[in-house]
């Protein structure tokens, strides 16, 4: 297997990787707030571990729209975005061996090189060899592994919201679907389930804890199934905003889910007081962010972040800390890309609060007894999937997912290589 990954291809036409005499359509970045669908030339077997994956779903994922917002650095007009896809191996490098022309096989977000110290330890997201980017390296203290069409600052590579993807060191960075799972479960293996699992088992929830989470959507959604089935005795969702129809949406599936709507408590209460209340005084054992520190509450924030005084806000971490009891156990699972103004480290060190960043989940650690726990019905992807369409719509999807549409929780994306509907799944929604 080779030692290192040819990187800076995230628009195969653009960058000179491409074939282009076969051409593919692929969703593209154009600026903030901005992408489009183009036809650009397909990817081509550069290194001799790759492979040339025909794509059969796809998604968006919250954390797409930090890059949608511009809020990730070191993007390029033109790179092609899409971190979590799944399809059929079309072509394979020279030393390839363990995966082969016509599997299904499913990538994982992540970029790893399967030899190296953290690759070893099954840490795949700290890969030492996939990103060459410079700037997060100075900025973290050390390298990160690359990500699929996630910028420049995660590698540069493309993404896989297209019809064909280039999947450096395939036999690493692709698991193999069996056909007793559709691809309408087994794409979420890319990145939501393993995210959502990591959330849980690396804060600590534990039989009998309350766990709050912050943020309704797929990854909250996928967190708080996870925590019930890891034996948390309470779960409380919190949302609100725009995104306040989700807290209805999770509960149909989760009876036993509690909620707080932030957007609308008394006067004089906060989500702290509110859990203080629901908890005994004390507050909740367990606190998961899973939002981001892109989402501003206060006026403070807003402008600090608009100005370029911080890259992230610390409300929403602050909101945990304060919440949790004494000793709890905050776990950070959505992005956080930079530097917070107004922490609140006194409240972590003088009640004995364990602070975790759960990082970018090391996804391939878990994969395979969540593809399990798949076949066996123990977990259930569909339930948090609610809309299908096609990748040439993806332009008018990502506006309706920016606005948190009614209704839209997670989408999956089908392309000409497709297969149908599998059963449970939904059906095409014609835009």
């Amino acid at each position: 297997m080779p030692t290192s990954v040819t990187t800076d291809v995230s628009n195969y036409g653009s960058q000179g990787y491409g074939e282009l005499g076969h051409k593919m359509k692929a969703l593209t970045w154009q600026g903030k707030n901005s992408v489009k669908i183009v036809e650009t030339a397909r990817p081509k077997i550069i290194d001799e571990g790759d492979i040339i994956l025909k794509v059969t779903g796809s998604t968006i994922c919250g954390s797409d729209l930090h890059l949608f917002h511009e809020a990730i650095p070191d993007l390029q007009k033109g790179d092609i975005l899409g971190h979590e896809f799944c399809g059929i191996v079309a072509s394979v490098g020279p030393a390839v061996k363990k995966v082969k022309v016509g599997d299904r096989a499913v990538a994982s977000f992540q970029i790893a090189c399967g030899e190296c110290y953290y690759c070893k330890k099954k840490l795949s997201s700290m890969c030492e060899r996939t990103n060459s980017s410079k700037p997060p390296a100075k900025l973290y203290g050390r390298r990160t592994a690359g990500m699929f069409g996630y910028s420049h600052f995660t590698g540069g590579f493309a993404g896989g919201q297209a019809e064909f993807v280039r999947v450096p060191y395939g036999d690493v960075n692709l698991l193999q679907l069996p056909d007793d799972v559709p691809d309408e479960k087994g794409l979420y293996l890319s990145d939501v389930l393993g995210t959502s699992w990591n959330a849980v088992v690396d804060t600590g929830v534990e039989k009998g804890d309350t766990v709050a989470i912050w943020g309704a959507g797929p990854v909250g959604q996928m967190a708080a199934e996870f925590s019930f089935f890891n034996g948390a005795d309470r779960v409380i969702l919190i949302d609100g905003g725009d995104g306040k129809w989700r807290l209805g949406f999770v509960k149909k599936i989760l009876p036993k889910l509690e909620t707080v709507e932030y957007t609308n408590l008394p006067a004089g209460e906060s989500v702290t007081s509110t859990l203080k209340k629901m908890c005994d005084g004390r507050g909740p054992d367990v606190a998961i962010e899973c939002a981001s520190g892109e989402y501003t509450k206060g006026w403070s924030h807003y402008f600090e972040r608009m100005l370029g005084m911080e890259a992230d806000t610390s409300e929403l971490i602050n909101e945990m800390i304060t919440s949790v009891r004494a000793f709890g156990r905050c776990g950070v699972t959505g992005v956080y890309a930079g530097y917070c103004n107004h922490f609140n480290i006194g409240s972590l060190m003088e009640t004995g609060i364990r602070l975790t960043g759960n990082g970018q989940s090391p996804v391939q650690k878990y994969w395979k007894d969540l593809l399990k726990c798949i076949q066996q019905e123990k977990i259930h992807p569909l339930h948090m999937v609610t809309h299908r369409f096609k990748l040439e719509d993806m332009e008018t999807v990502y506006d309706l997912f920016n606005k948190r549409h009614q209704g839209m929780q997670k989408v999956f994306v089908q392309t000409q290589f497709s297969a149908p509907p599998a059963p449970g799944a939904p059906t095409l929604t014609v835009l």
